[in-house]
């Protein structure tokens, strides 16, 4: 994972609609925990109601420019803010319901994205999530070729 040069700190996005804002804020809350990580940012800012696709754009662009190495969206599913990240070429968004899951796809899949749904899952699950794609590195290896071919 690349890092900013100037900090020498990962940056991760935190993007989410009204239905994951609660969650997103709680996951920020806890990202000192796990590490040399800064948070950024990128809204919602409450609970008003809000497109998810406006907010999935924000984190797949954030990585695109390199504003971030990684990020984490979340809506109450987090079937739609996926789907809207993974429009973006470069941009492999996996939606996470556990650990492992969230593991499996920074190591093999080298998943740039995590997505959560926050009403499916509760907060101490989507900190395992957030822990596991976080402290995760691709393999690569066999993974390089399949994942080349997403595009």
């Amino acid at each position: 994972m690349k890092k900013n040069t100037l900090e020498q700190k990962t940056i991760i996005a935190f993007a989410a609609d009204h239905a994951g804002y609660e969650m997103k804020n709680a996951l920020i809350a806890a990202l000192p925990e796990l590490g040399d990580f800064i948070a950024l940012d990128l809204g919602t800012n409450s609970a008003d109601s809000v497109d998810y696709p406006d907010y999935a754009n924000l984190a797949a662009h954030s990585i695109l420019t390199g504003k971030a190495q990684l990020a984490v969206i979340v809506c109450g599913s987090g079937v739609g803010i996926s789907i809207a990240a993974n429009r973006h070429a470069g941009i492999r968004a996996a939606l996470c319901t556990h650990g492992l899951i969230a593991k499996l796809a920074r190591e093999h899949n080298d998943a740039n994205i995590l997505a959560l749904g926050a009403r499916m899952i509760g907060v101490d699950v989507a900190k395992d999530c957030l822990k596991a794609f976080l402290l995760t590195q691709f393999s690569g290896g066999r993974h390089e070729n399949r994942v080349k071919k997403l595009g």
